[in-house]
């Protein structure tokens, strides 16, 4: 199994490039001016206070999305041409989501694009899948995403990256780690993968990624009813047709943070 950590000093990282598609460019997490802020962007932040004032730099290439194939295509080279200290690379979710889809070619195409990032760049941070048990959308993909998440872990370690382990973060398996289209995390829930993800990298951090949730109001089953009937009509359902209509929420974004700018 790969090693989930690595022996940086805090000082180490002074550039970041996150690369992949809607998790890491934030859906789920609104910023201002219709932009999303998400882990990514929350990572880079916790690497920035590690370092002197305008000492560290930043770029976000994930589109919402795209494909691993669309992401080796368009955001690996630019990562490459950065070259920055640390690049996370967080893709093939959308493959596997689609019916038909093999993991074992997914993860064959993947690390490949790992094997060209890890001879390019500093460190190359890789990201399973997460445990979808819960996720009333996802639960029945539950075991492809678990095979897809063996292949990145050896995948990590045969290319000696560190892994930030979602299937293991429980606490993002709770509903309020999600959105309301129940696709894409909360800002809660990308806050605990923020910290997930700088413990990986040796930071000491505010607070425990996997810190309990609060008690919550028991909902009986007609809200329970009443919350599926209004995500399938609000959510699943554009979801669908977008698919059959082979459009994707990316068509005609770029990424938020094509450069390397100071945090």
């Amino acid at each position: 199994m790969a090693d989930d950590s690595n022996s940086f000093s805090k000082s180490a990282i002074g550039s970041y490039a996150a690369v992949g598609d809607s998790f890491t460019e934030g859906v789920g997490d609104p910023g201002p001016d219709d932009t999303f802020i998400g882990w990514a962007d929350r990572l880079a932040v916790l690497l920035a206070d590690q370092r002197p004032e305008h000492d560290f730099r930043y770029a976000n290439l994930a589109v919402r999305g795209r494909l691993l194939d669309q992401i080796v295509a368009e955001q690996v080279p630019r990562a490459k041409e950065l070259g920055p200290e640390l690049v996370t690379f967080c893709a093939g979710g959308n493959d596997i989501l689609r019916p038909g889809s093999d993991p074992d070619d997914v993860a064959e195409r993947y690390e490949k694009a790992v094997a060209e990032l890890a001879s390019s760049v500093g460190t190359v941070l890789l990201c399973t899948g997460f445990d979808t048990r819960g996720v009333p959308v996802l639960r029945h993909l539950r075991g492809k995403i678990a095979t897809y998440t063996a292949h990145v872990r050896a995948i990590a370690d045969r290319h000696g990256c560190p892994v930030l382990d979602l299937w293991s973060l429980r606490s993002v398996q709770d509903r309020r780690a999600w959105s309301d289209d129940r696709l894409h995390l909360s800002p809660d829930g990308h806050t605990r993968v923020a910290l997930r993800a700088a413990q990986v990298l040796g930071l000491e951090v505010p607070a425990d990624p996997d810190q309990a949730w609060p008690d919550e109001d028991h909902r009986s089953p007609a809200e329970v009813r009443r919350d599926n009937i209004h995500w399938a009509r609000e959510h699943l359902v554009p979801w669908i047709g977008r698919r059959l209509r082979g459009e994707s929420s990316g068509d005609h974004v770029e990424p938020k943070r094509p450069d390397l700018l100071p945090l």
